[in-house]
């Protein structure tokens, strides 16, 4: 496995997406879709393969990925882009066939499923990647409404009719508005308008589970998990049919990047991403010449949404039957979030595989002559993590010749005395390490930095010198725009980097994953933390109890996904209802705050 690969993966959200394996030539090779983009791409290059997936994993050079909102977009996205791409490796999915829609008809409100959306008599909802929930849907509509239950109508009145399922078109007239008002219903259901059935089958549900009816609550449940799956919004396939490019953009440490999503026919089709360094202040300027410049070699399509309204002033010379929109709401503003969402992905993307091939050793020189220091091989690098003072934790990394060490890399648990002060997090975290590296008479690193200013590095010098060690200590020095610019001392001695040299390059993949480190434990943690505070409180619920509920869901996300019929099967009804209640109060809460 090549470094840029190394790099790519480390880097890989654990969002669902879709994946474009690509050999040397960038040319795609195969196509897949994640739950867990960082997960199941790992798999690929740190198990052993066989057969086909060997032959895959052999040709590829780099990927490239997609960043979606929910593993059903993931599902569609991938269909099309296969059918588009036609990669080697794809071997399933390579006809045309398409993931089911479920079809309304106007006139008289009769559904069906059908794999293609062109005739003009239907109303279509979709698509869908599985074509088991779009059938319990139609299955739960027919029974909700009287609707027309056969394709050709029979002669006499049939079950349906008696059991009230059915208005019997087949031997009695039906009025229109009758037809219309059943349209409307079942389309606003479809659209998402599902509270009022939803209540009544969990009102269902319930009754069913306190009756001892296992068997009918499951099914109230199969009902509950097809609405949620077919009526859910996804936007990576639209009915509009129009051909759009959205557009998305993020700034760091002196940079942008332009994400375009490629939407033909109101199908996603593919991402153009491009970093930028930014020269001025008035970089919303820049993004419009960048963005003209783009579409200055391409086909401009018939629509371009975006946020950014300065972008529409550098198409008035280029393009004057397109329309450019600002979304403020809808789904055009989704899939622009979702465009912005790549775009912060491809620039963080950027910075750790930029500049790879450059001569790690021949940097740490110049950033020795730049501090006045011996050439630091060795480097430590400190960052904390907490989220508005609670669950507080310190991480320190190594970079060995320029190479992250990772068996070097440590976690520190913080108490809440420290948390949120950043000065002691600091002081705390680099004295134990380095205490603790004295009493077993190790070496010591040739630089230590800390992720912030002329504070932190105070703190680190501070807690070095305490410890009994003699370390240079600097920090990542940023401007008021909260960018990268250098180094500084304890002093505030600035120590400036050009942001394109390949120097800031190497700083930037060292900060970022300090970050990283630090950022995936905070969370780690802190899942745990709400765990017990989920579990406490709550009638009934002893240690005995706690560890069952801990294996059948090991991770705060599948307690939050668990329905109140799986915890009456492991807990007693009241502390099974006490529970539930907390955990809808945590799925529903909107949350939002900072995490450093």
């Amino acid at each position: 496995m090549n470094e840029l690969l190394k790099r790519e993966i480390a880097l890989l959200p654990d969002s669902p997406g879709v994946y474009l394996m690509k050999d040397d030539k960038d040319l795609i090779i195969y196509i897949g879709k994640a739950k867990n983009l960082k997960k199941r791409v790992s798999q690929y290059f740190l198990r052993p393969q066989s057969g086909k997936v060997a032959a895959m994993v052999s040709h590829v050079d780099h990927f490239d990925t997609i960043l979606v909102g929910s593993e059903k977009e993931a599902f569609i996205l991938e269909m099309n882009l296969i059918q588009t791409h036609y990669p080697r490796y794809n071997i399933i999915m390579m006809d045309d066939s398409h993931y089911p829609y479920i079809a309304l008809r106007r006139s008289d409100a009769f559904l069906s499923i059908t794999r293609k959306a062109n005739d003009r008599r239907y109303l279509y909802f979709g698509p869908f990647p599985s074509s088991h929930d779009a059938y319990e849907t139609i299955n739960l509509l027919n029974g909700l409404y009287p609707t027309r239950k056969c394709a050709s109508l029979g002669k006499k009145e049939c079950l349906y009719f008696h059991m009230g399922e059915c208005l019997a078109p087949c031997v009695r007239k039906i009025e229109p508005a009758t037809y219309q008002d059943l349209y409307e219903k079942i389309k606003r259901f479809l659209k998402g308008d599902t509270a009022e059935v939803i209540t009544l089958l969990k009102n269902k549900m319930a009754q069913a589970s306190s009756e001892l009816r296992y068997e009918d609550a499951a099914e109230y449940k199969k009902k509950l998990e097809a609405i949620e799956a077919t009526t859910s919004r996804q936007n990576v396939e639209s009915s509009d049919k129009t051909d759009r490019d959205v557009i998305g953009f993020a700034s760091r440490d002196g940079y942008f990047c332009l994400s375009i999503l490629l939407y033909r026919r109101g199908i996603l089709l593919g991402k153009e991403s491009r970093v930028y360094p930014s020269y001025s202040e008035a970089d919303d300027e820049e993004k419009a010449e960048r963005l003209a410049e783009f579409y200055s070699k391409r086909e401009i399509p018939t629509l371009i949404s975006t946020s950014l309204p300065s972008f529409a002033n550098a198409f008035s010379s280029l393009c004057d039957s397109c329309r450019f929109i600002v979304p403020k709401e809808g789904r055009l503003l989704e899939e622009v979030s979702l465009a912005a969402l790549n775009a912060k992905n491809s620039l963080d993307q950027h910075f750790q595989s930029a500049r790879l091939e450059d001569d790690n050793l021949a940097l740490l020189e110049e950033l020795g002559t730049l501090l006045g220091v011996a050439t630091p091989l060795w480097i430590e690098l400190f960052d904390n993590s907490h989220l508005q003072g609670s669950s507080p934790v310190g991480a320190s990394i190594a970079y060995i010749n320029g190479e992250p060490a990772k068996k070097l890399y440590r976690h520190y648990h913080l108490g809440d005395k420290v948390g949120g002060d950043d000065f002691h997090s600091m002081e705390e975290i680099v004295y134990r390490r380095y205490r603790r590296l004295l009493e077993e008479g190790r070496g010591l690193p040739n630089l230590v930095l800390a992720d912030g200013g002329m504070t932190q590095v105070e703190a680190a010098k501070a807690a070095i010198a305490k410890a009994g060690a003699s370390i240079p200590v600097y920090g990542l020095a940023k401007n008021d725009r909260h960018q990268t610019e250098g180094l500084v001392n304890e002093a505030g001695t600035t120590y400036p980097i050009e942001r394109t040299s390949p120097l800031f390059f190497l700083l930037m993949r060292m900060q970022d994953e300090v970050h990283r480190f630090a950022i995936t434990f905070h969370r780690k943690i802190r899942g745990k933390n709400m765990k017990l505070d989920l579990f406490s409180g709550v009638e009934g619920l002893g240690e005995i109890r706690k560890e069952k509920l801990r294996k059948h869901f090991p991770t705060l996300d599948s307690l939050k996904t668990a329905s109140l019929d799986e915890l009456k099967q492991l807990l007693p009804e009241k502390s099974a209802l006490s529970l539930f209640a907390k955990v809808e109060t945590l799925r529903n809460s909107k949350g939002g705050e900072d995490e450093k």
